[in-house]
């Protein structure tokens, strides 16, 4: 028995002190359910590869939720060491001295060579810099799309080979798509998802993303180069407001409660937007023949958005030499590569798009190479030095004022760039 207790004691000694020879990275995101197993993999292969580093994943709800339990997190001095992060949180994060500027380990002995950093797609390493210095990395990027049922084409005798290719098509596909199926006077298939959300909820940031394409594609822009006015009110801003109003009230959208995935795989919806993210919710549905297409060409041209969640390292971690080697690691062309293949993301660097197996791919898989073919139009929304989280909730509100509140699309942003532009100054 003592030789037992004693042998227990060298191995309960002996496991104790691996245990302290590993370092645990704290590391928060929002990745939706259906890419968690995808991101939880992609972990487990770090560790393999780098026994001495334990990642503590922990998901924390996204938008609002997200920088509100940041900052307070800053506050009490329980920051992560590594978090998963929207672009428009950047200024409030600068301004609270929260993050270690991230320029500083790219260059670095362990950063990245020139012909790395050329590697990078830039509008992808453009979203994590302010005022031109590097604060966070992406670690993945996405864009948006318009995915349809190609069931429900065929039934409103539309071919399923035709999405809409222009707002105009877009509007009428929507009506022929608005059906009662079943004829008890009430509408039970809707043509298209408006994503409209409260502007004081956690969506906004996800409703700003889906509006700004259209804005784009009438020729707008949000801020002036200066930034010292907002732009989104422009003719541009109004022709792309007025085409979502137009549609959600044509469908009287506000009657529809359901989330845009599950109203898409009930039935109930026969087009929605979403990004590559959603896609292995997608090819679970195999009740319904769906498929991928560009967004619908603007007045002015086609455009979709490029962006992408970004890893920023905090001033408060202990371990930041560590969170570096995560935040690298994610980076690596055969790391983002074997991610994007299994979350649905797309990669964040170039060489991605010629590697073997990555193109063997996508051409089994025509979603997803759908959204890759879209890189070519894709743009990245503007970075603004200041108020972006405000400035997102004044847009957010002129569209649900427009929309839900039946409001004059005009009017509604010309009274959301006047609070933008109080901000400004």
């Amino acid at each position: 028995m003592a030789i037992l207790l004693f042998a227990s004691g060298i191995s309960c000694n002996r496991s104790q002190k691996q245990a302290a020879n590993v370092v645990t990275v704290k590391f928060w995101h929002s990745f939706v359910s259906s890419t968690i197993p995808a991101l939880n993999e992609l972990i487990r292969l770090f560790e393999q590869e780098h026994p001495s580093i334990h990642i503590d994943a922990q998901y924390v709800p996204t938008g609002d939720g997200l920088i509100q339990k940041l900052q307070a997190a800053i506050r009490s001095n329980t920051a992560p060491d590594v978090s998963w992060i929207h672009a428009d949180f950047l200024d409030k994060l600068i301004e609270a001295n929260a993050l270690a500027p991230m320029h500083e380990f790219v260059s670095g002995p362990d950063g990245f060579s020139k012909e790395e950093m050329e590697d990078f797609v830039p509008t992808s390493l453009e979203s994590g810099k302010w005022r031109g210095k590097i604060y966070a990395l992406p670690m993945e990027a996405t864009s948006l799309a318009l995915i349809y049922n190609r069931d429900a084409f065929r039934k409103a005798g539309l071919d399923p080979e035709h999405p809409p290719r222009d707002w105009n098509e877009l509007r009428t596909f929507t009506r022929r798509l608005t059906v009662d199926l079943d004829h008890d006077g009430r509408i039970n298939q809707y043509g298209f998802f408006v994503p409209v959300f409260p502007a004081s909820g956690e969506l906004n940031i996800w409703m700003m993303l889906q509006w700004t394409p259209f804005l784009w594609q009438a020729g707008g822009t949000e801020i002036n180069h200066d930034q010292t006015k907002v732009l989104f009110n422009s003719e541009a801003g109004v022709q792309a407001l007025s085409l979502w109003k137009s549609l959600y009230d044509d469908m009287d959208f506000s009657r529809f409660a359901l989330a845009h995935d599950i109203g898409f795989a009930s039935g109930k919806l026969a087009m929605v937007m979403d990004g590559p993210w959603n896609l292995p919710r997608y090819r679970a549905l195999k009740n319904i023949d769906w498929a991928v297409a560009p967004l619908p060409r603007g007045p002015v041209k086609r455009a979709t958005y490029l962006a992408g969640e970004l890893t920023a390292i905090f001033n408060q971690s202990s371990h930041q030499k560590e969170a570096w080697t995560f935040v690298k690691w994610i980076t690596e062309p055969r790391i983002q590569s074997q991610f994007s293949m299994k979350s649905g993301y797309l990669p964040i660097r170039k060489s991605v798009l010629k590697r073997p197996e990555y193109v063997m791919y996508l051409k089994s898989d025509p979603a997803l190479s759908a959204f890759v073919e879209q890189i070519g139009i894709s743009q990245a929304r503007v970075p603004f030095d200041r108020h972006r989280v405000e400035i997102n909730r004044v847009m957010a509100e002129a569209i649900e004022q427009a929309t839900l509140g039946k409001g004059d699309p005009r009017r509604c942003l010309e009274k959301a760039a006047e609070q933008a532009n109080a901000l400004l100054k």
